[in-house]
């Protein structure tokens, strides 16, 4: 891994009996307008906490997690995360030193986290920080040692490799102490992640004479089949089936679309199908059934949501992109 970016774009569910924890942290020096610190924690792939230097306090991201954790758990991890802001602070400009910067916009990135298949018990973890886009230090928890692929880090690398305490230190909180976190979130999470939720099924369509779609959105798990029916049997002709996307509830959308002619609408019956979970929904694409562009715009929200949120992550991350190549220039 060349770089340890902290763009979360999509929420994907973990291979079954294998979990992982993970945390990115950000800082960031410079003239910017964004926060400077940043926290995000991953249970699965899926974002629970937030914390950044702006706000001064860490949140839940899931429904679980604010389920489970009381007052004093939130208390407590902000005053972690509070004290780690000016740990990241102290870093940052250790870094500009070893590597003789002294003005521009500059990031100081960590990662780590560790694994737990729940079939065979087996873990793993890791460790890697970053310094403007490039790797700094990892640690290597098979041989025990810290590995720095520049010159700027070998006296760091040495310094902690001689310090046994630190390692075991280390090794004890990867295969102990996080396995132990990471199985208590996946308790917490294990409801939520049980629990069906049935799709609610629209048929869209922006004029009389344009495609139809079949969107079926809010259903959970992700796994789902649409199809069309014509006069009761299969239809594959002119039928454009999109990919499964992720609404911001965890929840999930698919839309198929057909094209036909209002003339073979008027002469056949076509019907959307769609499967989730051993139920079936089947809407018949009637006038009455046809939602036209008002109704359109509805199920667009949680897709055009999304995309916003994302754009607010890339906007940052192109900032401090363009502010580099302007330090660089």
């Amino acid at each position: 891994m060349r770089a340890v970016v902290l763009l979360l774009l999509e929420v994907n569910l973990a291979c079954a009996g294998t979990h992982s924890l993970k945390y990115f942290f950000t800082a960031v020096s410079g003239d910017i307008d964004f926060p400077e610190f940043t926290i995000v924690g991953l249970v699965d792939e899926e974002q629970f906490i937030y914390f950044d230097s702006n706000m001064k306090k860490v949140v839940p991201k899931t429904e679980w997690m604010k389920q489970k954790e009381g007052a004093d758990y939130w208390d407590t991890q902000s005053q972690l995360a509070a004290g780690t802001h000016q740990v990241f602070r102290n870093n940052i400009q250790v870094a500009k030193e070893k590597f003789n910067h002294s003005t521009g916009v500059h990031t100081f990135q960590l990662t780590y986290g560790c694994e737990w298949d729940d079939q065979t018990g087996a873990t793993d973890g890791f460790r890697q920080e970053g310094y403007d886009g490039e790797d700094f230090m990892s640690l290597d928890l098979k041989e025990m040692r810290w590995i720095s692929p520049v010159q700027q880090g070998f006296s760091t690398q040495n310094k902690w490799n001689n310090n046994r305490a630190y390692l075991e230190g280390r090794k004890h909180y990867f295969s102990t102490e996080c396995i132990e976190w990471l199985q208590k979130y996946v308790e917490y999470r294990k409801s939520s992640l049980e629990k069906t939720v049935s799709p609610q099924v629209s048929l869209l369509q922006k004029s009389s004479s344009s495609s139809v779609s079949c969107h079926a959105t809010g259903f959970y798990p992700s796994g789902v089949t649409i199809s069309w029916m014509r006069n009761g049997q299969e239809h594959h002709t002119d039928v454009d089936l999109s990919e499964t996307l992720p609404n911001e509830d965890r929840t999930f959308q698919k839309t198929s679309t057909i094209t036909v002619t209002p003339d073979e609408l008027k002469k056949n019956q076509y019907s959307c199908v769609v499967k989730h979970q051993g139920e079936t929904i089947r809407k018949i694409q009637t006038e009455k059934e046809i939602r036209t562009n008002r109704g359109e715009r509805k199920y667009l929200f949680g897709f055009e949501t999304l995309v916003f949120a994302t754009s607010g992550i890339l906007s940052m991350h192109n900032q401090l992109v363009t502010l580099q190549r302007e330090r660089k220039t």
